[in-house]
């Protein structure tokens, strides 16, 4: 049996905890928006066409934020579309996923579906095909009372009131040669900081968030990062980051090890970021948002029609990749990840919401199910709120390919103050052996275990796709508090949640 030991003192504190960290993605791509969060005529539908199973499990989920419409799609998008009576919205082709996008859901019934979700909407204005006119008038739809152009129509489609959408993201991904209007570094800087220059002069109130490096493995990587920033520092609020990680043909120890990757690309950007603000003098501070981030899955371990062969179809299903065990312990360690980095990473979409590298799965004209990375993000969205704690951690450690050294326990505690709570999030990345885990908890009175579970297979190539609860979470009894000490015992491959009732 491995042994680790962990230790936190009340006193050092790594940041607050964002809410919008626990953000996801909606995109017109594949069955996400249509058979996905709306299915008019099925069963479980509301009045909107809205999949009201979906709702209450976005709701449970804790998911607090949403980003739309893309992605990829939203670079040759064109907001008009997908705004009044739907009769009259046109069909269009969308060149991002080889699609027919007939636009029957667009901003109104995002808004719509966002206030029934519970959840901060996230817009992306496409700076690929289009640009500052576009974003301004898309902008002056949304946010401005009355009395022009864009505002009134949004009053004539029945929206009396503006949305007041807070966050924007300035394009997407337009650091990728597979973007439609891809640019430069020093050029798409440029059109992000006049954009936004604009924008805020329309709305003072907003936040944006400018397009970073799309891949840790991205050959302009930093520099796209240090040319964007110092183009656009003085008008944007975040730096987007997005990540993907796949890689289970190279085996589980160097699957799961691709977190450090993740500390290692957050620490570059953040340090990137400290760079130009000093260059600059300047007193503000851009913090990051990685708002598309998950587990790209090998391509036979998915349901995926081949677009390349049959394309130009509506909502067909592609890249609907199916979840193990294992896929969930690395979307698990993702997320400790940006938590361990709640003082700059301030937002984050899990990408995407339902059906492609979904936490959610539909069946159309059918049932929903969870996949097995759900219920890592639930019980993050539901218990990690509060402060991230300082936690320093003794283990043992591994080799594998493409890292030195990596340990066998990746761990996060997060303490909420005001549940009186603190919440210790553990990952046992060995796949032979138990872990005993000692977590030292000084200055915070422990009192109680207030709860325990375990995420965990006997084969870790297990997926929801045939028992939708073939991997769920369990009661786990392995834990023992004595005094300021909690002890678990963790099963190889597990992810596990104690909570810590306290007196502090």
């Amino acid at each position: 049996m491995l042994e680790s030991q962990i230790v936190c003192n009340k006193d050092f504190i790594v940041g607050k905890i964002d809410e919008r960290l626990y953000g996801s993605f909606l995109e017109h791509m594949g069955r996400v928006i249509y058979h996905g969060v709306y299915e008019p005529g099925h069963v479980c539908a509301d009045e909107e066409g809205f999949r009201t199973d979906v709702l209450q499990a976005v709701r449970n989920m804790g998911v607090t934020a949403v980003r739309y419409p893309g992605g990829n799609f939203v670079s040759a998008y064109h907001w008009e579309d997908g705004v009044g009576p739907r009769g009259k919205r046109p069909r269009k082709i969308d060149l991002a996923w080889k699609a027919v996008e007939t636009n029957e859901f667009g901003t109104d019934e995002f808004m719509h579906w966002a206030k029934k979700a519970q959840v901060q909407p996230i817009f992306t204005v496409n700076l690929g095909t289009r640009g500052m006119e576009e974003a301004l008038q898309y902008l002056e739809y949304c946010n401005f009372p009355s009395g022009t152009m864009y505002s009134d129509l949004r009053r004539s489609h029945g929206v009396e009131d503006p949305y007041g959408v807070r966050l924007w993201c300035l394009g997407n991904e337009m650091d990728g040669c597979w973007q439609v209007g891809h640019k430069g570094a020093g050029e798409y800087g440029r059109l992000a900081a006049e954009t936004g220059k604009i924008m805020k002069l329309l709305d003072p109130g907003i936040e944006l968030i400018a397009c970073g490096s799309s891949l840790s493995t991205m050959e302009t990587y930093p520099a796209w990062d240090l040319e964007v920033l110092e183009q656009a520092y003085d008008v944007i609020d975040y730096l987007a980051l997005h990540q993907y990680y796949g890689g289970q043909e190279k085996g589980t120890a160097a699957f799961l090890a691709q977190t450090l990757d993740m500390e290692e690309y957050i620490r570059t950007i953040r340090a990137a970021v400290q760079v130009i603000r000093q260059k600059k003098r300047s007193a503000r501070h851009v913090r990051l948002s990685i708002d598309e981030w998950g587990v790209w899955a090998v391509p036979g371990n998915s349901v995926n029609r081949e677009i390349e062969n049959n394309p130009w179809q509506m909502a067909a299903p592609i890249s609907e990749q199916i979840y193990t065990m294992e896929d969930a312990l690395l979307f698990a360690g993702m997320q400790m990840a940006m938590l361990r980095n709640a003082d700059v990473v301030k937002i984050a979409c899990q990408s995407l919401l339902t059906n492609v590298s979904a936490c959610i799965m539909t069946d159309t004209n059918g049932e929903m199910w969870l996949q097995t990375i759900y219920y890592p993000f639930y019980y993050f969205a539901n218990y990690a709120r509060g402060v991230v704690m300082q936690s320093k951690c003794q283990c043992e450690s591994y080799e594998c390919e493409g890292f030195n050294e990596v340990p066998y326990l990746d761990q996060l505690v997060v303490w909420n103050t005001e549940r009186r709570e603190v919440a210790i999030f553990l990952v046992n990345r060995s796949g032979t052996d138990s872990q005993e885990v000692k977590t030292e908890l000084q200055g915070m009175a422990p009192v109680s275990v207030a709860g325990a579970v375990s995420l965990f297979a006997k084969d870790k190539k297990m997926t929801n796709y045939i028992d939708h609860n073939a991997v769920r979470p369990e009661k786990f009894e392995a834990v023992l508090l004595q005094d300021d000490c909690v002890t678990a015992q963790l099963p190889p491959l597990s992810f596990v949640v104690i909570r810590i009732a306290v007196q502090k």
